[in-house]
């Protein structure tokens, strides 16, 4: 594997985690929104990824259970949905989006969004972030170090 291929490796890995996180972040900043231009309050939304290389490689066509996945190449944003969870109800009858009729008067949907559960997904992704950044760097010093070993040589 060569220096180049870590260093996409690792930029998918920033892209991946940087719409992650904004993802959340908007999530959060939506956490009280109960109407949308959609109608109704916001839903929660969230990056569904998968890695690069899907398709598998045969060793051998003539063994074909012995099957070799290749290297990695890295993580795609398959497509980012919306949580199907449940809205919160929260009684408040005097909210102008509050249910006027029915079992549900007076309560008022809220969107499905756990602050909590997103600061922890927050730090995850910020984890991750940090460590394809690390090796970023890593890469840049093993090239600069075999740099040197020429120069000395």
């Amino acid at each position: 594997m060569g220096m180049f291929t870590t260093l996409n490796i690792s930029a998918t890995g920033l892209t991946a985690q940087r719409l992650r996180m904004d993802l959340i972040s908007s999530n959060i900043a939506n956490a009280t929104t109960t109407r949308t231009p959609d109608g109704g309050p916001y839903r929660r939304k969230r990056a569904i990824f998968a890695p690069e290389n899907i398709r598998p490689n045969y060793k051998s066509p003539l063994v074909p259970d012995r099957i070799h996945h290749g290297d990695g190449q890295g993580v795609r944003i398959v497509k980012i949905e919306d949580d199907t969870s449940p809205f919160r109800l929260v009684y408040d009858p005097t909210h102008p989006d509050a249910i006027k009729t029915g079992t549900k008067k007076g309560y008022v949907e809220m969107p499905n969004i756990n602050v909590v559960m997103e600061m922890t997904d927050l730090i995850s992704a910020s984890r991750s972030y940090e460590a394809n950044v690390t090796m970023i760097n890593n890469a840049k010093s093993m090239s600069n170090k075999a740099l040197e070993i020429g120069r000395a040589v």
